[in-house]
C-alpha cells in the first residue's frame, strides 16, 4: 500500500530500582520503574505535584492510585471525557477485587449527567449532591469541569457561604488526579493553576498528580513560578524503556524483570493531501485491501481512528456492507455514538471511530488505520496499538503474533520525515520508539501554544476567585489567603492585577452601554471551563439504534456541514425524551439542553460537506479594525440551499456572541496564526462581501475568541506575517 514502511522494535519497561517498603503487590504483580517512583513520590511531604509522562500501556493508572490502593487514602480522579471516566470506574474496580484493600474503597462517578439524575432521586439541591457523593466516596471520578464550577461558586443558593461546597470537598481528598491531561488548550490549564493554587491557599497541603504520555510544558513553567515543589517522572529521559533488537536481548529483559508493554509494529505512513476528506477517500478506495488483511490473518481484530465523526458515520455503513457476507461485523464509536453503541463495539472485528476508548484496552487490536491533529495525538493513538497479550472482557487469552499500524498523514510531514537532508527515517529502517516520536513532534507541524493567554486571559480567571474570598461572609477568615492567593497568581500568570482588573471593568461598561445590562459576557467566557458553547443545538438522533441514547448535542457548525436534519421545537423534543425515559423506566438527564440554541433531527450524514458561512447585516470593517475580542449580535447564517436555515437565524441573530473578528479570510487567518486543526474559526461576510467567493473577513465566537485575541495584536503589529508564540 505505501513505499514508506518501518519497523517499531518491541517495548520493555524497567521495573522498579527499589521497591516501596511495608507494601506487597499481588501476584502475578510487580513494581515498574515509574509505578514506584510515582508512589514514593505521592508519600513524600516534600512534592506537592507528580507529573508521571510513562508511555501508554505502561501502568499509569495503578501508579496513581496506588496509595489509595495500598494506604488507604482518598481520590478524586479527574477526566476529559465521560467516557474515560466510564472506562476507569471499571479498571478501578479491577483493582479493589485483585487488591482486596483491608478497608475496601467506595468508589462512585460523578458526571454533570449523573449529578443531575442524583439530586433528583435523593430530593437533594446539587451542592448537597455533590457534597453526599464525596462524602461516601474514598474514590470519586469526576471531570475538571465540575471541580472547576464549584471552587467558582456555583451550584450554590445566594444564602450559601461561597465556600460552603468547595471547602468541604477539598478537605475530604488527599489527592486530586488529573488524567490525560495533554488534551486541554490554555483556557483549561489556566483553570486548574487557578484552582490548584486556591486549594493551598486555603487548605493544607494536598497533592496534585497528572497523568499524560505528552506533557503540556506550559504547566511545568506555571507549577515552577508559582513555586510548588513538583516532580517529573519520565522514563523516557531516564532511559527506562528498552527496545530490543534480537529474541536473546528480549530473554534478558524478561529475565531482569522488564515488562513488554508494546510489541514489534509494521509501520506504513500512507501521504495524502491536506484535504478535508483525504483519509476518508482513501479507506473507501483500499476496503477490498483491508478486508483481505482480515481474511488472510483469521481472529484479527481492528480499528480507525479519525478525525471526523461525519466521516465515521459515512464510512461505517460502506464497511458493513462488505465485511458482513464474510461474517466481520464492524462497531461505531465516536463522540455521537451512544452508550449501548460503544459497548457493542468491543464484540466486533473491525471499530470504526473518533475515540480511543477501550481500543487496545478491553478492545485488543493487531491493526490500526488512524489519521492525527498534531503530533502529541499522533503519539497518543499510535500507543493504543501494540499492547502485550492479556485477556479481554470475557476472560480469552488474546494473543497476536503481528502489529500492523497506518498512519493516514499529510503529504507535508511524510517529506520531512523521509525525504529532506539528514531526514529522521528511512524506508525499511528499524527504529526505537523514543527516537521515533521525538522525530514526529519535531516535523509536525508547529501549532501556536496561545501562551499570552494565561497572561490575560487567566488572571481574568484569579480575579473571580479573588473577589469570591472576599465575600462578607468569609472574608475574615480568608483575609490571609486571599492575599497569598493573589500573589502567587500574579507570579504564575506574570499578570498585571491592575491591568487585569481594568479589562474586566472595560468589557462591564461597554456591554451595559451597549445593552444596559449589569454582566459582563466577556469576563463570564474567562471564566468559564470550556466556553460557554452558545452554537450548540439539541439533537434527536434518528440513526441511533438505541432509543435512550438518542438525545445527544452537537454544534451547529458541524451540523451546517455534515448532517441531515429537519427542525424540531423545543417542546416536542423534550416531550420525546420524557415519553422515552417514562416508557423505558430510565431517567435522562436533560440540564444539557437547557441553553441549546434549536432543536432537530437527525437524518443523515451528507455525502460531500455543505459550503456556509456567518453573514452580518451592517458593516464590519470598523470591527474588524478594532482588533480586539467584542459583544456582537445580529449574526447569522448564509447557506441559500439550506431549507430551515431561517428558523435558526431567527433564534442566532438575538444571541448576543462574544466574539473576535478579524480583516483577513478564514483560511489564510489559520495558516498564518499556525491554530490547531479543529479551532473555531470561521468566514463571515458583511452586507457589502455576502456574494464574494471568499469572505475577506473571519469570526471565532465564545472562548476560542479570547484565544485568538492574544495572537491578533501580534498578526496586527507585524502586518499579516506569519507568527507563531
Amino acid at each position: 500500500m505505501t513505499d514508506y514502511r518501518i519497523t517499531l522494535k518491541p517495548i520493555f519497561s524497567a521495573p522498579a530500582d527499589v521497591i516501596p517498603e511495608g507494601v506487597k503487590l499481588p501476584k502475578p504483580w510487580s513494581w515498574m520503574w515509574h509505578q514506584a517512583e510515582t508512589y514514593q513520590a505521592l508519600k513524600d511531604p516534600n512534592i506537592d505535584v507528580i507529573i508521571n509522562t510513562a508511555m501508554t500501556g505502561d501502568g499509569k493508572s495503578f501508579a496513581g492510585y496506588s496509595t489509595v490502593l495500598l494506604d488507604g487514602n482518598v481520590a478524586l480522579g479527574m477526566y476529559p471525557t465521560n467516557e474515560l471516566a466510564r472506562d476507569q470506574e471499571r479498571q478501578i474496580g479491577d483493582y479493589v477485587a485483585t487488591f482486596q484493600p483491608p478497608n475496601e474503597p467506595r468508589f462512585n462517578r460523578l458526571s454533570g449527567a449523573e449529578l443531575e439524575l442524583f439530586s433528583e432521586r435523593e430530593n437533594l439541591s446539587k451542592a448537597d449532591a455533590i457534597a453526599r457523593r464525596g462524602k461516601n466516596s474514598e474514590i470519586l471520578l469526576s471531570n475538571p469541569d465540575i471541580i472547576h464550577y464549584l471552587h467558582r461558586g456555583a451550584y450554590l443558593t445566594r444564602y450559601d457561604n461561597p465556600d460552603k461546597l468547595w471547602n468541604r470537598i477539598d478537605k475530604n481528598f488527599d489527592l486530586f488526579i488529573f488524567d490525560e491531561f495533554h488534551v486541554f488548550a490554555p483556557p483549561q490549564v489556566a483553570s486548574v493553576i487557578n484552582t490548584m493554587l486556591l486549594i493551598r491557599n486555603t487548605n493544607r497541603r494536598k497533592k496534585f498528580l497528572f497523568l499524560s504520555a505528552t506533557p503540556d510544558p506550559q504547566l511545568l513553567e506555571k507549577l515552577e513560578l508559582a513555586k510548588f515543589r513538583y516532580r517529573v517522572i519520565n522514563p523516557e529521559i531516564e532511559r527506562k524503556y528498552e527496545f530490543p533488537d534480537s529474541d536473546r536481548e528480549l530473554e534478558t529483559l524478561q529475565s531482569q524483570g522488564y515488562r513488554q508493554i508494546a510489541g514489534e509494529i509494521e509501520f506504513n505512513f500512507i501521504s495524502l493531501e491536506s484535504t478535508a476528506q483525504a483519509s476518508e477517500i482513501w479507506l473507501k478506495e483500499n476496503i477490498d485491501r483491508i478486508l483481505q488483511h482480515f481474511l488472510e490473518q483469521p481472529g484479527s481484530k481492528g480499528a480507525i481512528i479519525l478525525n471526523s465523526i461525519a466521516s465515521v458515520k459515512r464510512l461505517v455503513p460502506r464497511f458493513r456492507e462488505y465485511f458482513e457476507p464474510h461474517g466481520l461485523t464492524v462497531g461505531e464509536n465516536t463522540g455521537l455514538s451512544g452508550k449501548q453503541t460503544k459497548l457493542n463495539s468491543l464484540d466486533a472485528d473491525l471499530v470504526i471511530g473518533t475515540s480511543t476508548i477501550d481500543v487496545g484496552v478491553d478492545f485488543k487490536i493487531n491493526l490500526l488505520f488512524f489519521e492525527s491533529s498534531d503530533a502529541g495525538n499522533f503519539v497518543q493513538r499510535l500507543g493504543r496499538l501494540g499492547r502485550h497479550e492479556g485477556y479481554d472482557r470475557d476472560g480469552k487469552l488474546v494473543k497476536f503474533n503481528q502489529f500492523t499500524a497506518y498512519a493516514l498523514v499529510p503529504k507535508f510531514l511524510v517529506e520531512r520525515l523521509f525525504e529532506k537532508e539528514n531526514a529522521a527515517l528511512e524506508p525499511g529502517g528499524q527504529f526505537d520508539r523514543t527516537p521515533f516520536n521525538a522525530a514526529i513532534r519535531d516535523e509536525y507541524r508547529q501549532i501556536n501554544d496561545f501562551c499570552g493567554y494565561y497572561q490575560k486571559w487567566g488572571a481574568v480567571q484569579s480575579i473571580k476567585l479573588y473577589f469570591d474570598l472576599n465575600a462578607p461572609k468569609i472574608r475574615e477568615q480568608y483575609t490571609d489567603s486571599r492575599q497569598e492567593f493573589r500573589r502567587d497568581c500574579e507570579a504564575a500568570f506574570k499578570a498585571n492585577w491592575n491591568r487585569s482588573m481594568a479589562l474586566i471593568k472595560q468589557g462591564k461598561e461597554q456591554w451595559n452601554a451597549i445593552s444596559g445590562k449589569s454582566n459582563n459576557p466577556i469576563a463570564e467566557e474567562a471564566w468559564s471551563f470550556r466556553g460557554s458553547s452558545p452554537l450548540q443545538c439539541g439533537l434527536y438522533d434518528e440513526t441511533e439504534p438505541y432509543e435512550l441514547d438518542r438525545f445527544k448535542t452537537y454544534d451547529l457548525p458541524g451540523i451546517l456541514s455534515n448532517l441531515e436534519i429537519e427542525m424540531w421545537t423545543e417542546a416536542g423534543f423534550l416531550r420525546r425524551l420524557q415519553e422515552t425515559s417514562d416508557r423505558l423506566g430510565e431517567p435522562i438527564a436533560k440540564g444539557r439542553f437547557k441553553h441549546c440554541l434549536g432543536f432537530m433531527r437527525l437524518k443523515g450524514y451528507r455525502e460531500e460537506r455543505l459550503n456556509w458561512q456567518f453573514t452580518y447585516p451592517g458593516k464590519l470593517e470598523s470591527i474588524a479594525n478594532a482588533w480586539k475580542v467584542q459583544v456582537l449580535a445580529g449574526v447569522q447564517i448564509w447557506q441559500p440551499d439550506n431549507p430551515w436555515i431561517w428558523q435558526i437565524n431567527q433564534r442566532l441573530k438575538k444571541q448576543a456572541l462574544v466574539c473576535y473578528v478579524l480583516p483577513l479570510p478564514a483560511t489564510e487567518v489559520r495558516q498564518r496564526l499556525r491554530l490547531p486543526m479543529h479551532f473555531a474559526i470561521y468566514p463571515i461576510s458583511d452586507e457589502t462581501s455576502v456574494h464574494a467567493t471568499i469572505p475577506p473577513y473571519s469570526i471565532s465566537i465564545g472562548q476560542a475568541a479570547l484565544m485568538v485575541d492574544v495572537l491578533a495584536a501580534y498578526l496586527k503589529s507585524r502586518g499579516g506575517e506569519t507568527w507563531i508564540a
